[in-house]
């Protein structure tokens, strides 16, 4: 009984997220459509959309207790508490105003008001802005799969016949970022001609942001030491690593629920009751030290980045539906999950 109140601990705080948030949902859909009809679509929206964002961050949770195991305590509950708030805030409410407001060339009020008094032509105007994101995103998280696996110093192989070779691709200096530069360029040569200049620019920023963020928290963690200033500078660059991870990672998802409804408010409050189940996840890994437990889970949730940024990059070409996104992520993490068993049994 003791290991299964521990287990539902952890579901605490997002089970009080949903009953609030499908709360609010219901009292959204009374006062748009003023029918119990409105209210039932709009709480299967909202379900809808908390259930994407699980599925498509469990990989999420995955990497991000991989980085809190070797941050410091404080830093580790600093982005548990304003981590998530940034996660949930920032990329379900703030993002999509900032890209409206960019594409429109209006300002984010502007883009608020736009997006209450005419949903329609506020989801235009993301869905004109899908190909940047998804060069941008996709860059990005190609970059974080290939740092995982292009490394002369990993020494445990999933699928040994293709990480052996990638891991002693490691010698050759630039390999990730020229595999990632050749992906880029296949791609924009398939785009018209007035859609090339804005996935380039955008292939190459999220290029220069991986290489920023990732080279400012390896400097940090070099100066780590044995002092306390010091030592948080450390959990500052892997507080930043991490808050840049989880908005490549929201980029598919916020982009998809457009797909199920135009309403922001609907769409921030959907994928906050998801984030919040993601949250307990990655402390539930975090604490029973379930990635050492099952030594192919963390392979499997890199390969479900891979998959995702070939799947942001597919989507700049045509419609990717987001169930086979989050399908393909979860059967990889599964496969994972049940090769770490069967290892363990025939250790054992």
């Amino acid at each position: 009984m003791t290991a299964q109140r521990s287990s539902l601990s952890y579901l605490k705080w997002p089970l009080i997220t949903t009953f609030i948030g499908l709360g609010l949902t219901a009292w959204l859909g009374w006062a748009i459509t003023g029918d119990w009809a409105g209210v039932a679509s709009f709480l299967m929206v909202g379900t809808i959309l908390a259930t994407l964002e699980i599925a498509l961050s469990f990989d999420n949770a995955i990497i991000n207790a991989n980085k809190l195991e070797e941050m410091s305590p404080v830093w580790r509950q600093r982005f548990l508490t304003w981590g998530i708030l940034i996660a949930v805030f920032g990329m379900r409410i703030i993002f999509p105003l900032a890209i409206v407001s960019i594409f429109a060339w209006i300002n984010p009020l502007a883009a608020m008001h736009l997006a209450l008094s005419d949903p329609d032509e506020y989801s235009r105007i993301m869905s004109h802005a899908h190909g940047p994101i998804s060069a941008f995103g996709g860059t990005f998280l190609m970059m974080v799969a290939l740092k995982f696996f292009v490394d002369e110093d990993k020494s445990i192989d999933w699928i040994g016949v293709f990480e052996k070779r990638l891991r002693n691709c490691g010698s050759i200096r630039g390999f990730e970022v020229a595999l990632v530069l050749l992906v880029v360029l296949l791609i924009s040569r398939s785009l018209p001609g007035h859609e090339v200049a804005p996935f380039l620019t955008s292939a190459v920023m999220g290029l220069l942001v991986f290489t920023m963020v990732d080279g400012l928290g390896t400097y940090l963690d070099n100066m780590a030491g044995s002092t306390a200033e010091i030592g948080a500078k450390g959990g500052l660059g892997a507080f930043l690593y991490l808050e840049v991870l989880d908005a490549s990672f929201s980029f598919d998802g916020v982009i998809g629920a457009f797909a199920l409804t135009s309403n922001i408010l609907l769409i921030a409050i959907g994928l906050g009751i998801g984030a919040m189940y993601v949250r307990s996840m990655t402390i539930m890994l975090v604490e029973r030290g379930t990635l050492a437990e099952f030594r192919y889970l963390e392979h499997g949730a890199f390969y479900s980045i891979f998959a995702l940024s070939i799947v942001m990059f597919l989507q700049s070409l045509m419609h990717v539906h987001e169930l086979i996104t989050g399908g393909v992520g979860m059967a990889l993490i599964a496969s994972a999950f049940y090769a770490s068993i069967v290892h363990r049994s025939r250790e054992a």
